[in-house]
């Protein structure tokens, strides 16, 4: 049920040989990809942009990319994020979801976004 959720070893192959390929490219100038934010997300930033938190998205992503880099080494820190998320969810009164739910939801969205490689040529991709 589960595992086919999660990235097959070829799949994660794929995306680590696409970063040492992109690699020098985006030492020379950059790299510029799409992502897909599921719709919660995707309101949270498009909110932060209406109240001039952000520019555009872009600047969303390098700004909260640089930040998420900041914490990487401050193992403590990111242990005590996770902690009170945690917290928080085992906390928050709303019923829970069953497990069967959660997944068939996560199967329906995961078929609607398409995971596309693409090539990136002098910090812009290539369709």
């Amino acid at each position: 049920m589960a595992e086919d959720i999660w990235p097959t070893a070829e799949q994660k192959e794929a995306g680590v040989a696409q970063a040492k390929a992109l690699r020098q490219q985006a030492a020379e100038g950059g790299l510029r990809f799409e992502a897909y934010l599921p719709p919660q997300s995707a309101e949270w930033l498009l909110g932060r942009i209406e109240k001039g938190v952000f520019l555009d998205p872009s600047e969303a992503v390098f700004v909260v990319l640089g930040e998420h880099k900041d914490l990487e080494p401050h193992k403590d820190l990111r242990q005590e994020l996770l902690r009170r998320r945690l917290n928080a969810a085992i906390d928050d009164p709303r019923p829970s979801i069953p497990a069967q739910q959660v997944f068939d939801e996560l199967r329906k969205k995961i078929g609607r976004s398409t995971t596309r490689i693409c090539r990136v040529e002098r910090g812009r991709p290539v369709t």
